[in-house]
């Protein structure tokens, strides 16, 4: 017995062979009989996985010919985790990746689309297909404040999807140096302005997926006035100062993964949102 366990100890590699043939063994019955699933853990998708033009577009139909993109950059929920990949100018100008950003058919629109599954930003749970603004011809992060100038973005825009289980979606929004300050979002079936994480005002109590809109936002005196669907009279006012201020537009989905169920957990649930037009300036 003693020299049998001897001579085992002399053969490493069939020990090692032994083990993780065992291993192999023991995964196949879990997973068999569904005690794991290989699905549990949702892939984040990347550019290899996702059908992809890419800079390969004709720059006739490439989304900055629909809208005026040359001072804004772009996020998409592609690349590692928490690192989203940017796309800023000049390769904006020519770029499109379907299905998350791309002119539609009819030529008259760009979609911006974010997957549930898809990779965020450092500082962010949910997913986005989202516009920045920029200054000096994209190369430069926008970043201005309410208590000088005027500062006007108006976008006409229709939400196509939202998610599943979690129907929210914010579609545009004023951001500053730390965190959204007042954005467009949509709690299906209510369209609201939200400040600081809190509906404030129904601007469409029973929004209908694909209807289009526009929303104005204007900056002034420490005062941003919202406004919708070309009305003189803001919807909604805030009374708030705040640094380090720029514009955002497109689909910043609000769920991910552990908000919707596991076999929801793929490219196939999204929010979604068509811009039609989309401007920004400042006085």
């Amino acid at each position: 017995m003693v020299k049998n366990l001897t001579n085992f100890k002399k053969k490493p590699i069939l020990l090692f062979f032994l083990v993780t043939l065992a291993l192999f063994f023991l995964l196949t019955l879990l997973t068999r009989f569904n005690i794991i699933s290989p699905q549990t853990v949702p892939l984040i998708p990347t550019v290899s996985t996702i059908p992809s033009v890419g800079n390969s577009v004709s720059p006739n139909k490439a989304p900055a010919k629909i809208l005026n993109l040359s001072n804004w950059k772009l996020t998409l929920p592609i690349g590692p985790a928490k690192d989203a990949v940017e796309i800023k100018q000049p390769q904006l100008a020519n770029f499109q990746e379907v299905p998350l950003y791309y002119s539609s058919s009819d030529g008259i629109a760009v979609i911006f689309r974010a997957p549930v599954n898809g990779a965020t930003t450092e500082n962010s749970e949910y997913p986005r297909s989202e516009l920045r603004e920029m200054t000096g011809n994209g190369q430069t992060e926008a970043n201005w404040n309410t208590s000088s100038g005027i500062h006007t973005m108006t976008v006409e825009e229709a939400i196509l999807a939202v998610p599943k289980t979690k129907k929210q979606l914010v579609s545009a929004q004023i951001h500053d140096a730390d965190d959204d300050v007042i954005v467009i979002r949509l709690d299906y079936p209510k369209l609201y302005v939200n400040v600081n994480g809190e509906n404030k005002k129904v601007l469409d109590p029973s929004y209908q997926l694909g209807k289009r809109f526009t929303v104005k936002f204007e900056v002034e005196g420490d005062k941003t006035h919202v406004y919708y669907n070309g009305s003189l009279t803001p919807s909604y006012t805030l009374s708030e100062a705040y640094l380090g201020a720029y514009f955002k537009a497109g689909a910043y989905t609000q769920s991910n993964c552990t908000k919707e169920a596991v076999t929801a957990c793929n490219q196939d649930n999204f929010g979604e949102v068509a811009i039609y037009k989309i401007e920004a300036f400042h006085k």
